[in-house]
């Protein structure tokens, strides 16, 4: 307390500012209870949220793993809590020591020569990759115009290529996959880059990604990979030993930094040496064991963050990778067994998988045979929240009719899948009425879908009694 009580009474004597004063309200109408009923209150609360900590979380594309508490203590330590970006580099030289090698194992799991921490998402590391090929085009003296997605690809991808000025080409998939010929139709002089995710977004992995690379290179054009998908091959394969030029990362996925609530995030892009000098400045740069941000990069498209990177975020995916060490290719090795192993159970009673085969880390159901009996996706997924299921994703990829995509990760135990298969088997067996109608456990049952366009309430005074 010793420490916290300058700290209070600076608080106490402190003048309210006379704005302040005018704007106070006088009458808070607040109820008189004791601390015991107040503790009863949140702690009701809490136990009504749900998140990765207590419940099964498997939504496609999304890789909601656990994360690990001790990566939480890590960021938390004070060494690192109260670092601030505007600190002189010889007072943080451990936190550039640390972005610095975190960079180079990135490299080293992608098969990339050189990576930026900058981007905060993995939209914004997408949006910094378009950025970058712009930039290698206009530094080669060509006007490239279009970037060519396929049909399966996640929705940033075109929004990305698009914000950074480029016309978009969606490609139709064949059997789940590239249509290597219907590529080929559309790759020509005014081609800056394939966006591309392997596995893509069925969990099917691209098994002609060499010649679809050969066939990119073939007509100049750059190979992007989506990292979304990471998960499944970290440790196993590199999109850089599989042509690709330009990586993003999402590391609060694949990296199990927290995900979800609103972020934060980290979208690091990595690139192929003769891309280094397009990367966004500053540089982090090593000289005699002290570590320095470079600015002197002419040709870089510039700062894409107002600092640095979301650090803790940062920190946390670089004491993972150390925690996991030479186990890291287990993380995809258990990923891609239980989504298979799930996905098996799930097709034996009855869930139809499009383009059956093998899948890597998540694979998707269409649910379109249940239209029939006037049941949706959206039905099901109300349903599972009965059974204390937190629902997959819902209608993507758009290619799967009543897609339902399930991502279980390499957490989740079989008895946690054997209960997930076993509610979905269930509700596969109710009758329309009751699952149309769901859900009728949770604190909020069936919203009406429409209502929120129709009736809009974006503060409390739109609330009416």
């Amino acid at each position: 307390m010793k420490k916290i009580e300058p700290l209070l009474n600076e608080i106490e004597e402190e003048p309210a500012p006379k704005e302040k004063m005018e704007i106070e309200r006088k009458e808070l109408n607040l109820p008189n209870l004791n601390e015991r009923e107040v503790m009863k209150h949140f702690l009701h609360l809490s136990k009504m949220n749900y998140g990765v900590d207590n419940g099964f979380y498997p939504l496609g594309s999304c890789t909601m793993k656990y994360n690990p508490k001790l990566l939480e203590r890590v960021a938390k330590n004070e060494k690192v809590a109260y670092v601030h970006p505007l600190q002189d580099e010889s007072t943080c030289q451990g936190c550039l020591e640390i972005m610095y090698k975190l960079e180079k194992l990135l490299c080293e799991i992608t098969g990339m020569d050189a990576f930026s921490l900058q981007p905060c998402a993995g939209a914004h590391g997408e949006l910094t990759g378009m950025l970058i090929t712009k930039a290698y085009f206009q530094y080669k003296g060509e006007e490239r115009k279009n970037v060519i997605v396929p049909d399966s690809a996640h929705g940033t991808n075109p929004a990305s290529a698009k914000m950074a000025g480029f016309n978009v080409i969606e490609i139709p998939s064949k059997n789940g996959r590239v249509d290597l010929e219907a590529l080929k139709h559309v790759l020509d002089e005014n081609t800056a880059a394939f966006m591309l995710t392997n596995p893509n977004t069925l969990g099917i992995f691209e098994k002609d990604i060499l010649k679809i690379a050969e066939e990119v290179k073939r007509v100049g054009a750059l190979l992007y990979y989506d990292g979304a998908n990471m998960n499944a091959i970290l440790g196993k394969a590199k999109p850089g030993d599989m042509g690709f030029d330009i990586v993003h990362l999402n590391l609060h996925k694949t990296f199990a930094t927290p995900h979800g609530g609103g972020g934060p995030g980290a979208g690091p892009v990595g690139v192929k040496e003769y891309l280094e000098k397009f990367l966004p400045i500053p540089r982090i740069i090593e000289k005699n064991g002290k570590y320095y941000f470079d600015y002197d990069k002419p040709h870089s498209i510039g700062k894409v963050s107002h600092f640095y990177g979301n650090f803790a975020v940062l920190l946390k995916a670089y004491a993972y990778i150390l925690l996991k060490g030479k186990d890291l290719k287990k993380v995809a090795e258990k990923a891609v067994l239980n989504a298979n192993y799930l996905m098996e159970k799930l097709r034996k009673v009855g869930y139809e998988v499009p383009f059956y085969g093998r899948r890597m880390h998540e694979f998707v159901l269409s649910l379109a045979n249940l239209k029939k009996r006037g049941i949706r996706a959206l039905d099901v997924a109300k349903r599972l929240l009965d059974y204390g299921f937190h629902p997959p994703t819902i209608y993507f990829p758009l290619i799967v009719e009543e897609a339902f995509m399930i991502e279980p990760t390499e957490d989740e135990s079989k008895t946690t899948l054997d209960d997930f298969a076993e509610a979905m088997e269930k509700i596969l067996k109710e009758d329309a009425e009751t699952i149309r109608n769901a859900p009728y456990k949770t604190p909020v049952k069936r919203v009406n879908e429409a209502l929120a366009a129709k009736k809009q309430i974006f503060t409390w005074k739109d609330l009416k009694n």
